[in-house]
């Protein structure tokens, strides 16, 4: 039995033996001990009083007694005002340990049935990816790792919106600027190209607009009648008639984009299992449409537009089709929702898209439920925040957007200068220290994003990221590669570190191995919050808990230089436990851990 429970339920026998008082089932609730006291558990007595009929200390002596006699874990107690502090005994940390280190399943949960979609990057193809894309895909990789660990089947998804008038801006913008330029004749990774036409064709419209007004024309009809956007305009109408021309310049344009994108994903280490594209999905939801018109869930204007009328659960009116008969975004996202559930039969499915679309899945979320489909109940926006430089907000349409590629070759032109000014790469060939300049980029970059709750907008700081001290990646991938330095030197040395009995004869703990066996007791609940809770932040602030607890043992107590045997075997044996830890959390990152630095 857990035993957290355990004292829950001694606690709930105490009221009943003590008090003559029954407490409700699970009404007993724990917290971590403050770091300033003794303890490892606190009960908080004060909301109890009332049952005790005596002052908080008095109270809390008389519980503490009861747990110490009933609970051989209980080793100790101590009461701060109405604070029970619980002590547990070294015993029952080193049996904990000890089953810890015998469980080769203990960073994963067995299977739970359910199954899980997570759509994430959703891209456009007008334009590389940038730094908001970035903390969207390490989000949702990361999360789909969490999931599967916690014992769901996950199905990485990734919606790619490959059509529309943004498209057909780049593809105008080089019908008449392109001059037959391609990746190849032009050096350009493949999404850039297409970028760099689009902001070509934002330039040139804007240039238009003005002119346009210069001549007397109102700025809001000169944006509509500018020869560029009738070109663009004519060309979305072009390619939803099929026009040849218009489709193979589009497939063209979109099969350099997606070379460019996959280079960048793998680069990234993020993967997919279900591709779905716009272009196959944009007339979808018309048939819901009709559904929910007959099932009185949708109603229908004079001028002949649908609407839902979503007034009851505090929202107005929304268009569901418009009076023409084409859809909206809301129509193809119903419809992509019934096609994902047909796909895969999902029990949950999470959409990972920044904040300024949570009107939008509020409003599709009710309107499922409202036409009872199955899935409903199980759908989750995963909003977070965007992104910010110290530069400022981006926009992709002037040309101000931070490219995902350059900012991963500035990170690892970064830890390149920090790791060779630390001298970390001694001993290293060439081709070792770009493999690991490379691991500690991506691992500053993913963890700082990461470790942000996700509905937070934040500041990223390419600097501060790639420390070696403080909350990143490379101070936790730092710790890692210390302590597997200290495996390598314990089997130079023929240290029988992994003997069965190493947990059994230890009699006694030093307080800070206490503390990183607690710690490390505490993956478990940490890997179940973050996928309950749809926050890998949880699991990067327990890695950096873990590599400073870790730390200051490292600093405290010596190893090698430890005369008992026994104890300097312990001590490597749970060291190589905490860079096992550190290995599992940061693969559900998506982050590597060096061997050495």
């Amino acid at each position: 039995m857990d035993i957290t429970l355990k004292i829950k339920n001694t606690i709930t026998k105490a009221f009943s033996s003590l008090y003559d008082v029954q407490l409700p089932e699970g009404s007993i609730s724990l917290q971590p001990t403050r770091k300033e006291f003794e303890g490892t558990y606190t009960f908080v007595v004060f909301p109890y009083l009332k049952h005790t009929k005596k002052n908080p200390e008095e109270s809390g002596e008389e519980l503490g007694n009861f747990l110490k006699n009933q609970l051989e874990e209980v080793s100790n107690f101590n009461v701060v005002k109405g604070f029970l502090n619980i002590s547990l005994s070294d015993g029952f940390w080193l049996g904990q340990v000890e089953e810890l280190n015998n469980n080769t399943d203990a960073f994963q949960f067995p299977s739970t049935g359910r199954k899980v979609m997570v759509e994430y990057s959703s891209p456009n193809t007008n334009k590389p990816l940038h730094l908001g894309h970035l903390r969207n895909n390490f989000l949702g990789y990361s999360l789909s790792e969490i999931l599967k660990a916690n014992g769901h089947d996950v199905v990485k998804a990734n919606l790619v919106n490959d059509r529309g008038i943004h498209i057909c801006k780049s593809m105008v913008a080089y019908q008449e600027f392109g001059e037959g330029e391609t990746p190849l004749s032009s050096g350009i990774k493949g999404d850039h190209l297409v970028g760099n036409y689009y902001v070509m064709f934002d330039k040139a419209y804007k240039k238009e607009v003005k002119q346009l007004v210069d001549k007397g024309m109102d700025e809001e009809l000169a944006k509509k009648e500018a020869p560029l956007m009738q070109k663009a305009q004519k060309m979305l109408l072009q390619w939803e008639l099929g026009d040849p021309e218009v489709v193979g310049l589009w497939k063209t344009m979109n099969q350099w984009v997606y070379e460019g994108f996959d280079s960048t994903y793998k680069r990234m280490g993020v993967d997919f299992d279900q591709m779905y594209y716009e272009s196959d999905t944009y007339l979808l939801g018309k048939n819901m449409v009709e559904e929910g018109l007959n099932k009185g869930v949708f109603f229908k204007k004079e001028n002949g537009s649908v609407w839902a009328d979503l007034s009851d659960e505090g929202l107005d009116e929304k268009l569901v089709l418009r009076a023409d008969g084409t859809s909206v975004y809301i129509t193809q996202d119903m419809g992509t929702a019934d096609l994902k559930f047909q796909d895969h039969q999902i029990d949950n499915s999470v959409y990972v898209v920044g904040n300024e679309q949570d009107y939008h899945f509020d409003v599709l979320f009710k309107i499922l439920k409202k036409l009872q489909r199955p899935y409903a109940g199980g759908l989750y926006h995963l909003s977070y925040g965007m992104v910010d430089l110290p530069s400022g907000k981006m926009k992709s349409r002037e040309g101000t957007v931070v490219d995902a590629d350059d900012l991963i070759a500035e990170m690892v032109d970064t830890a390149k200068k920090h790791t060779q000014e630390l001298g970390k790469i001694e001993g290293f060939t060439e081709s070792e220290a770009e493999a690991l300049y490379e691991t500690l980029a991506l691992g500053a970059l993913k963890y700082f994003l990461l470790k942000v709750d996700p509905k937070k907008r934040m500041l990223f700081n390419p600097e501060e990221s790639i420390e070696f001290q403080g909350n990143t990646g490379p101070f936790i991938q730092y710790t890692h590669a210390r302590i597997r330095a200290i495996i390598r030197k314990a089997r130079q040395i023929e240290l029988d570190y992994q003997h069965p009995s190493i947990f059994k004869n230890i009699k006694q703990l030093e307080g800070v191995e206490r503390n990183l066996i607690v710690l490390l007791m505490d993956y478990p609940q940490k890997l179940k919050t973050a996928g309950d809770e749809y926050s890998p932040s949880v699991i990067a602030q327990y890695l950096f808990d873990l590599a400073k607890e870790y730390n200051r043992f490292y600093a405290e107590l010596s190893i090698f230089s430890e005369a008992n045997d026994l104890t300097r075997a312990f001590r490597v044996a749970l060291s190589a436990l905490v860079s096992q830890t550190i290995k599992a959390g940061m693969r559900l990152l998506g982050i590597d851990v060096p061997e050495k630095m």
